[in-house]
């Protein structure tokens, strides 16, 4: 009778663990493109954070960052019904139809790190790392510190169609206008398409054309570390200022040879980690997709969903210099 009792008990657990883990809900979070150092932070957050709460978590990013790259994973993720995509698109438009496609079987559609600018209705919300309309201002500023406001500058962008990377350099060409910066001159756009090899070759290229250049600004992590290896192996820091949006992990030692002075970023594992906690409260009832509610996020404290169902995970950007940069291990 006991053994028969034992039996029933261990069934009966089986049965409630295996309800637990059906409670689990599936998100997948699909990268820009793979062997990009930046999404191992952001990926982190998630990771950690479906550790502690109800969700399994799985990464995906095509090989290249090209406009339609992305579109066979949205559409396998699809297929395995799984409960969220979030996504770091890169395209503003090329995406729009299958997140239509995902959001008609009842995914959560979320842009993180970047959005689909222009498009919003084709998704539910984005988690922003900081608030954008300033990151283009803030990018000519620090550039305008390091050069003494006067002389040629140019930027190193991500792809040409990177919607995040096009709506920071709108930014600048706005912010550049300003009578603060008249003797600041942007003489080149260029884009190294967040490959190593193809950034070294653009800022090489910029090297070579403009031989008074002063100041590079790369708004992407693989992209102003390229710059700064570049500037580096040439031995010309003192004539050409590089800073941009970096990983102190890959700036730390462009920062202490003084090749580097400052750059700028946020924390990307704050996005991954608000990401998942918002996706299992959505789907818990706990919190809801509108526009000026509230939830909670352990760490991060109350946070607030803005207009155009968006949430910045943090209000301005991080300053990283040779003072400051051993505080952060990210």
């Amino acid at each position: 009778m006991l053994k028969k009792s034992l039996i029933a008990l261990a069934a009966g657990l089986a049965l409630s663990t295996g309800a637990l883990a059906q409670d689990k809900i599936d998100i997948v979070f699909i990268g820009k493109n793979t062997g990009n150092p930046y999404f191992d932070s952001l990926t982190k957050g998630f990771v950690e954070a479906c550790q502690k709460i109800a969700c399994n978590f799985e990464f995906v990013a095509p090989a290249t960052a090209e406009a339609t790259s992305q579109i066979p994973f949205i559409e396998a993720q699809i297929q395995r019904g799984v409960d969220v995509i979030a996504i770091s698109p890169n395209s503003p438009d090329a995406l729009n139809q299958v997140f239509d496609a995902a959001r008609a079987k009842g995914i959560i559609v979320m842009t993180v790190n970047g959005d689909i600018t222009g498009n919003e209705s084709h998704r539910d919300l984005t988690i922003l790392p900081t608030d954008f309309t300033k990151v283009g201002a803030d990018q000519i500023e620090m550039v305008g510190s390091l050069i003494g406001y006067e002389g040629e500058i140019a930027i190193l962008s991500a792809t040409t169609e990177a919607p995040d990377q096009n709506f920071w350099i709108k930014g600048m060409n706005e912010a550049i206008k300003d009578p603060k910066y008249a003797k600041m001159k942007l003489v080149a756009t260029v884009y190294g398409d967040d490959q190593p090899e193809k950034s070294t070759s653009e800022m090489e290229a910029l090297l070579a054309n403009y031989p008074d250049l002063k100041g590079v600004i790369a708004p992407t992590t693989v992209g102003v570390a390229a710059a700064a290896q570049v500037v580096q192996s040439r031995g010309v820091a003192e004539q050409v200022n590089v800073t941009g949006l970096g990983l102190p992990s890959e700036m730390r030692d462009f920062v202490k040879d003084g090749t580097v002075k400052a750059f700028q970023l946020w924390s990307p594992y704050n996005e991954g980690w608000l990401a998942a906690h918002l996706a299992v409260d959505l789907k818990a009832g706990k919190a809801k997709n509108e526009v000026g509610s509230t939830f909670e996020v352990p760490d991060l404290g109350t946070i607030t969903i803005n207009e155009g169902n968006s949430i910045n995970t943090q209000s301005s950007l991080t300053t990283f210099t040779a003072e400051n940069i051993d505080q952060f291990d990210f």
